[in-house]
């Protein structure tokens, strides 16, 4: 499945959403420090409710702890200032989402790493600065994940069809 990956994490409640996010979609959740929270905090429990437990959940002390843990896979770095459009990215199973803190985004020197494949953006219109860190992941892994028909997901009970 894919990888989502944040940097440097501010806001518990965001990070308790991607572990719920992980949880539901297969996804990994790859933190790297510092983390601007304990991950046992009541904020992040809540927001991550009972899925604490069925996520993969990874914490690296540095950024390249990151870059060790998921070699060779491809990495697309998320940033406001890409000319890329994350929907222009044909993922691919094992694919890292990497997402900078929500206060200041990817650093510099992370966004332009050599093990980035690509900067990626999400659209929005002229004037925003950023989207939520939490939906933002939202937005990508959802992309991905539809690029592999939901591979994985379970499927829906239909309900009967109408007749007359």
């Amino acid at each position: 499945m894919f990888r989502i990956a944040f940097h440097a994490p501010e806001i518990p409640p965001n990070t308790g959403s991607a572990i719920r996010l992980a949880a539901n979609t297969g996804a990994e959740l790859h933190l790297v420090e510092p983390l601007g929270f304990a991950l046992d905090e009541r904020n992040v429990r809540r927001a991550g409710l009972d899925y604490h437990e069925l996520a993969e959940l990874r914490v690296h002390r540095t950024i390249d702890g990151l870059w060790a843990a998921v070699a060779p896979a491809r990495v697309y770095a998320f940033t406001t200032g890409a000319d890329r459009d994350y929907t222009d990215v044909a993922y691919e199973p094992g694919d890292v989402l990497l997402f900078g803190s929500e206060s200041t985004g990817l650093p510099t020197d992370v966004a332009h790493a050599p093990q980035v494949s690509a900067r990626v953006r999400l659209p929005m219109v002229p004037g925003s600065r950023s989207l939520n860190l939490a939906n933002a992941a939202a937005v990508a892994v959802y992309e991905a994940w539809r690029q592999h028909a939901f591979a994985g997901a379970a499927t829906a009970a239909r309900p009967p069809a109408r007749r007359g």
